[in-house]
């Protein structure tokens, strides 16, 4: 009895210990003034050296203008941490997406790196899409259709449903995300809800990748706060 009282307060105390570390270690992914951190693939820029970037910082936001397609990405990798988003779409609704555990660029269609999708397109945030890494979530033929479908390279189904739609705000208003990557498993909430949960990642660890695909959305915030894991032996 003593023993599991123990290990009761043990668990409190670092579960305490990790809100603290959480709350008080913010790492801004971008600084408001420059991308300082980041670089830019663009498939596009290799061949037409008059094509400007897509991605640029306007008023202090962060800001994927949409096209040319691409991604910006963090030259740093990363492992067990809490991403807070701020964003929202300026004018048309369209699509973008946050890319964890990204490696190996240009993965699938030439385009996209290896790395699991969070969708951040209008009405469906909080799918994920499989981009030559893969992930497990409850439901998945309800969510994903028949298995014999599923995949993680071009021309099979690489999309996870969401777990509800509607949680998204009217366009131009800011939309709150927080993605929640430890060891294989993957959180996602839109707007306080809870959209998603994936679990047997087949990656825990990569660069973070923003996307730009057809439409202009801004970013006023895009944190990161370390993770730190309970201890494995309780004894």
């Amino acid at each position: 009895m003593i023993k599991s009282i123990k290990k009761l307060f043990f668990l409190y105390s670092t579960m305490l210990v990790i809100a603290a570390c959480n709350t008080q270690t913010i790492i801004p992914l971008f600084n408001g003034q420059d991308l300082d951190g980041w670089h830019v693939d663009a498939p596009e820029m290799d061949t037409d050296t008059s094509t400007v970037t897509p991605f640029i910082l306007r008023e202090g936001n962060l800001v994927s203008l949409g096209t040319p397609r691409g991604h910006l990405i963090t030259d740093a990798d990363y492992t067990n941490y809490r991403l807070d988003i701020e964003y929202r779409f300026t004018g048309e609704p369209g699509n973008c997406g946050i890319l964890v555990h990204a490696s190996t660029p240009r993965a699938l269609y030439k385009m996209f790196p290896k790395s699991i999708e969070v969708q951040m397109e209008h009405e469906n945030a909080g799918d994920f899409w499989v981009i030559v890494e893969d992930i497990t979530a409850d439901n998945m033929v309800e969510r994903r259709g028949p298995k014999e479908s599923w995949g993680i390279t071009e021309g099979t189904n690489r999309r996870i449903e969401n777990l509800s739609n509607g949680q998204e705000k009217l366009l131009g208003e800011w939309n709150t995300m927080v993605i929640e990557c430890f060891k294989n498993e993957i959180k996602v909430w839109v707007n306080g809800t809870l959209a998603n949960y994936g679990y047997n990642a087949t990656a825990n660890s990569g660069q973070i990748a923003v996307q730009a695909e057809g439409s202009e959305v801004e970013f006023r915030k895009l944190d990161l706060s370390p993770i730190i894991g309970l201890s494995e032996d309780l004894e």
